[in-house]
């Protein structure tokens, strides 16, 4: 397929973060495009205000009629989350149109251009937003499709002048093979996506055929310890490739040295928080060395860095009331960022409200999820958020509860967790998960601000 070709594009599963950016690339290059989603989000309210027509209902009418019979100038893109029985699905599917993943879409845009992919299990949006902001920042310049929302340019996507694209490479359906790197980065790589993989050496031989992918003369550069043979490491506080050292916190902003061989960097300030994202830092340092920019900018870039939506994001930081919320939803980012808040905090009693994301990472998890939410004080935990998953005999939120030690913890539905919040105005709250807690975020800061 030939994109210059494409005048007209729909997208099944539009509001995704990674569809409506594929949104966003083909209305800003004037193709006409449209899409179906289950329901509106502030996401899908943002396309339909650039232009974007966007329908709520599963039935093959409301196709547009320029978009009902196949020809080479239309491009039907669709997400592995929609169900297979959805109606405008089957009726693409009946017409004989060929349909694309999102996946492969991205490989054929990053096809002939300098490409450099940010994988992992987490932290691969964070680091990719970094990569972005620093290459943008410091006047290099680049193209990139994010997986959320880059607070610096409210946007999941950005168009550059150059040929570097920067992609986040997503794990999940083996997703990111579609990609043949210039410089690839692997996060991490933990056990996710069980119900995808069926045990953690398959989703590990993924990742090592995505770093085999990478273009001759190509870099990969992972974290330490990750089991990887090849490439360039990095890590903070341990012996890598590179490295963040001397890591502190003056005035509630973290800062840090980072060391590569003859190379060192000191007193960086990060715009955002958390050791986590200070390793995540370290990668996009790397990145930017290999492509000459020059130290002071980079310096500079990471300073004005203000994260990305949902990520470690500060909703309210006043003197009485901290509220934070990040789309953790694995044990392990779970554990990055409580200890990121209460290392911030440490004098601060911590109220946690937490909604599991998907029956079989609840069960495949849960010994995790109790380990990690008993370093919290006190735990709010929500119902499973389903997504794509029909429910599981005997999987629910009861058993990470049944398993923790911390006697302040409870079950409550959304709007008694909100009613709780605005009775006792905890002092440092965090909310985290990837279903629907986002449209707790609002309500909950007006519980803390008496709105």
């Amino acid at each position: 397929m030939e994109l210059r070709n494409i005048q007209r594009v729909y997208l099944i599963g539009i509001g995704g973060i990674g569809m409506s950016g594929l949104a966003r690339y083909f209305n800003h290059l004037g193709c006409i495009v449209c899409g179906y989603d289950k329901t509106p989000t502030d996401l899908t309210d943002d396309l339909r205000n650039e232009g974007i027509q966007v329908v709520f209902e599963d039935k093959d009418g409301g196709i547009p009629r320029s978009f009902r019979d196949p020809d080479d100038n239309t491009l039907v893109i669709y997400t592995p989350a929609i169900p297979k029985d959805s109606e405008i699905l089957g009726y693409f599917q009946s017409k004989g149109f060929v349909l694309w993943k999102r996946s492969q879409v991205l490989g054929l845009i990053s096809k002939g251009k300098f490409t450099i992919a940010v994988a992992g299990t987490h932290g691969k949006t964070t680091t990719s937003c970094m990569v972005a902001h620093i290459l943008k920042d410091s006047g290099k310049d680049c193209s990139a499709f994010l997986g959320g929302i880059a607070s610096n340019y409210q946007s999941n996507v950005l168009f550059g002048h150059n040929d570097i694209v920067v992609v986040e490479a997503d794990e999940y359906d083996r997703s990111f093979l579609t990609l043949y790197p210039n410089i690839a980065i692997v996060t991490s790589m933990d056990a996710d996506h069980l119900d995808i993989y069926g045990d953690h050496s398959q989703l590990t031989e993924s990742f090592k055929l995505f770093a085999s992918q990478i273009k001759t003369g190509g870099t990969l550069i992972h974290r330490k310890g990750l089991p990887l043979t090849d490439g360039f490491t990095y890590s903070i506080n341990e012996e890598a490739d590179a490295m963040a050292i001397n890591i502190r916190i003056e005035n509630g902003d973290f800062y840090f040295d980072f060391k590569r061989g003859s190379i060192s960097i000191p007193n960086i300030k990060l715009g955002i928080a958390g050791l986590h994202n200070i390793e995540n830092a370290v990668a996009a340092i790397e990145v930017a060395l290999r492509l000459h920019i020059e130290w002071d900018a980079i310096k500079s870039a990471l300073g004005s860095f203000k994260g990305v939506k949902r990520r470690f994001e500060y909703i309210v930081k006043t003197p009485a009331h901290i509220y934070i919320d990040d789309y953790a939803h694995h044990p392990e980012e779970l554990r990055a960022a409580i200890s990121s808040v209460k290392r911030l905090y440490p004098g601060k009693k911590l109220t946690t409200i937490f909604q599991p994301h998907l029956f079989t990472r609840t069960r495949d998890f849960v010994d995790g999820f109790a380990e990690v939410l008993d370093m919290t004080d006190e735990l709010i935990l929500l119902d499973i958020y389903p997504a794509r998953e029909l429910p599981i005999e005997g999987v629910t939120s009861a058993m990470i509860l049944e398993r923790m030690k911390l006697p302040n913890k409870q079950i409550l539905s959304k709007q008694d967790a909100i009613d709780k919040i605005r009775s006792e105005k905890p002092e440092l709250l965090l909310t985290v998960g990837a279903g629907d807690i986002d449209q707790l975020v609002q309500p909950l800061k007006s519980a803390l601000e008496n709105v």
